[in-house]
C-alpha cells in the first residue's frame, strides 16, 4: 500500500481495482473447475500469479462491496476466453466508475482532496468522454 499520497482514479484502477479483480476472477473460474494454467490462459498471466491470487498473496489489498461482488461474479460466469475476461473486466471497471464504489475505494487507499467528488473531477466518465 502506499504512504497515503493523493492518486489519480486511474492509479487506483491500475493498482488496485484491476488485480483485485483479477483475483476474484480466478477465484470463481478456479470454483467452476478450471485448471490454473488454463486461468492463467484466459487472464493472460503466469500461473504463478494464480497461486499468488488464491493465497492472498497478491490481489487483496481493497475490498469491493457487495454491489460489486455480486457484478464480478456474475461477469466471472461469462468469462470463457480472453476477449470475454476483457469484455467483462471493463464491464465492471465502468459499473464501478458509474456506481461511485471508485470514490470508495480511492479513500481506502489514497489521500482525497476536501470536496472531491465525481461531478467536479469527472471521475465516472473517465473512459466515457473518451469515447
Amino acid at each position: 500500500m502506499v504512504n497515503k499520497i493523493f492518486l489519480h482514479a486511474q492509479e487506483i484502477e491500475t493498482f488496485y481495482i484491476i488485480p483485485t479483480l483479477r483475483r476474484y476472477f480466478a477465484l470463481h473460474l478456479k470454483e467452476r473447475g478450471l485448471k490454473q494454467k488454463d486461468i492463467a490462459n484466459i487472464l493472460m498471466i503466469n500461473t504463478a500469479t494464480i497461486s499468488q491470487y488464491t493465497s492472498t498473496k497478491r490481489g487483496h489489498k481493497i475490498s469491493f462491496n457487495d454491489f460489486i461482488l455480486k457484478e464480478i461474479k456474475k461477469s466471472a460466469e461469462n468469462i470463457h476466453d480472453q476477449m470475454s475476461y476483457i469484455r467483462e473486466t471493463q464491464r465492471i471497471l465502468k459499473i464501478i466508475r458509474i456506481s461511485g464504489a471508485i470514490c470508495e475505494i480511492h479513500k481506502q487507499v489514497s489521500l482525497v482532496p476536501n470536496g472531491c467528488e465525481q461531478s467536479i473531477t469527472g471521475c465516472s466518465t473517465i473512459m466515457e468522454k473518451a469515447k
